[in-house]
């Protein structure tokens, strides 16, 4: 049986503007039309992730290239041109692309490491994919593990509570300068997670009501339905500029959305009633020289994070141990799987053995005294030759790929010896005994 080759090709904010991304982005209603073109192109097993940092398929085939036919449906699916987009495109099989996977599951390749949403974001995709009938025996395991390297990252390190961290300090600054929630209005400029986290955070610290703006309508609505907010369109940036007391950018497509001579102009505009603004973008959405406008207030992840007292050190432990937890995690799918994989062979050495010992006992008259010793005797001897077989193929499994193919022919040498003798092929015992 040909082996599984678990496949990620996509676009992410490594390798791909924001804007590329959100031209890229699948709405739910399309992802089953894409799975089932996946499907047709050798692709049986996949979902797809689109979230602020990425556009992803994560998929589990037979042929190798099956990553470059995967990028080639997406990349088609938003009426783009494949060859054009290569540049951009992120690819990863086998043991990267699993590392990967868990690292995303975990929120250790997110823009702010920690961030809630991710995984929440994955098990929504797998969940698409599933009710799809596109996830099966190869690419549920890789999610059921990433899950669990996940969880035990959450619970055991403290990456998770940067992101709540920073978003207590945002809710608390912005009652400093604001005061009363109720009574303010914000504007959300992109649809990060980080920024929808934020805005999830003063909504339930009581924000009187927020605006979506995002590059493409349909991810403005769709964030605006999510946080029970309203959406705008990206030219009335100005106007609800001025609206906003609160205002949180997120948009990170590598140029400032609000200049100062904006901010100032909305300041002119809301007689000089003060506005606090959050800048969640790396790079950053806002222009600095706001900070030195009278009545606007700007923080950025590095101001945010000293307020909530964790510094880049603490950052980094925690980011190591994470790291450390999916390694371990890692090791351990791999092994898991690797033997699952050599079992079959392995149950069908000890049943060919088997068969070949009970035929033997079958010559016996079935009264004989001797029979009880004789099964004892041939059980043990069974046992004993096929110690060292199995154990070496046990061994081959969890060594890591580099034993893959010594793994390979050990069990088709195994098979072609023991298991895949003809039956006019029995050999002659009387040739022995001349």
């Amino acid at each position: 049986m040909t082996a599984s080759i678990f496949t990620v090709v996509g676009v992410n904010r490594r390798t791909g503007p924001a804007e590329l991304r959100d031209r890229l982005y699948v709405e739910d209603e399309a992802v089953p039309a894409l799975l089932d073109r996946l499907c047709a192109a050798g692709m049986a097993e996949a979902m797809v992730l689109c979230t602020c940092d990425r556009v992803e398929i994560w998929g589990a085939g037979n042929a190798a290239d099956d990553g470059a036919a995967a990028f080639a449906l997406l990349a088609e699916t938003a009426g783009m041109e494949p060859r054009a987009l290569l540049p951009q495109r992120f690819l990863e099989t086998g043991e990267a692309a699993l590392r990967h996977a868990f690292a995303v599951a975990a929120s250790l390749d997110s823009e702010v490491i920690g961030e809630p949403q991710v995984l929440g974001q994955v098990k929504a995709a797998h969940r698409l994919a599933r009710d799809a009938g596109r996830v099966g025996p190869h690419l549920e395991p890789i999610l059921q593990a990433a899950y669990q390297a996940a969880k035990r990252v959450r619970n055991e390190t403290a990456i998770g509570q940067r992101p709540v961290s920073l978003a207590a300090a945002a809710c608390q600054l912005a009652r400093d300068v604001q005061g009363d929630l109720s009574r303010c209005r914000a504007l959300l400029i992109g649809a990060g997670d980080m920024g929808e986290f934020l805005m999830q955070q003063l909504l339930a610290s009581g924000l009187g009501g927020a605006v979506v703006i995002a590059r493409t309508a349909r991810r403005a609505e769709a964030l605006a339905r999510r946080l029970g907010s309203h959406y705008a369109l990206l030219e009335e940036l100005p106007d609800r500029l001025a609206e906003a007391d609160i205002v949180v950018a997120c948009q990170g497509e590598g140029r400032y959305m609000l200049s100062a001579d904006m901010v100032e102009g909305a300041l002119r505009r809301r007689r000089r009633r003060p506005v606090f603004l959050v800048d969640l973008a790396v790079p950053g959405d806002i222009e600095p020289a706001v900070n030195r406008l009278e009545d606007a207030f700007l923080y950025d992840l590095d101001e945010l994070e000293q307020v909530a007292l964790q510094g880049r050190a603490e950052r980094e432990t925690a980011a190591g141990a994470a790291w450390a937890i999916l390694e371990t995690e890692l090791a351990g799918f791999r092994q898991r799987q690797a033997e699952r994989e050599a079992v079959p062979t392995l149950v069908a050495l000890r049943a060919g053995f088997e068969a070949a010992r009970q035929a033997v006992l079958a010559e016996l008259p079935p009264d004989d005294p001797a029979r009880p010793a004789l099964e004892r005797a041939t059980q043990l001897l069974v046992n004993r030759l096929l110690h060292r077989p199995m154990a070496e193929l046990r061994r081959m499994a969890v060594t890591g790929p580099g034993a893959a193919e010594e793994q390979v022919v050990a069990e088709a040498l195994l098979r072609r010896l023991f298991l895949d003798v003809p039956a006019d092929d029995t050999p002659d015992d009387t040739k022995d005994e001349e």
